[in-house]
């Protein structure tokens, strides 16, 4: 992939293409979620550093679809997964570790969620 380059995959792609990052020998530096409009559900961005080269992909997490965990890829993983979670309520399927919406001790369940 090349520098900022953004490519966008599925439910059914992601971890195949989070597993091409791994190979490869690419960190992973973050992953990013924002609510999209009208409870449309999630956009979800995984960022991957080789060097000073950076990629991302981008998921569509519809509402009320589970999102597979990357965290037995990246083990770091666990502590964004969990974070959509509580902020943003994205359900996230087979994290590592799972803090069942208490990674975060906030008022209201899901604040960011749109």
């Amino acid at each position: 992939m090349t520098d900022g380059e953004i490519k966008v995959v599925t439910l059914d792609t992601l971890l195949v293409e989070t597993m091409h990052f791994k190979e490869a020998g690419w960190r992973l530096m973050q992953i990013c979620a924002r609510s999209l409009k009208d409870n449309a559900g999630n956009e979800i961005t995984y960022t991957f550093g080789d060097d000073l080269v950076m990629a991302h992909l981008r998921l569509i997490a519809e509402p009320d679809k589970k999102v597979p965990s990357v965290s037995h890829i990246y083990s770091s993983a666990f502590l964004y997964e969990n974070e959509m979670h509580d902020l943003f309520g994205v359900e996230v399927e087979m994290m590592t570790l799972d803090f069942h919406g208490h990674l975060y001790r906030i008022k209201d369940a899901a604040p960011f969620k749109k």
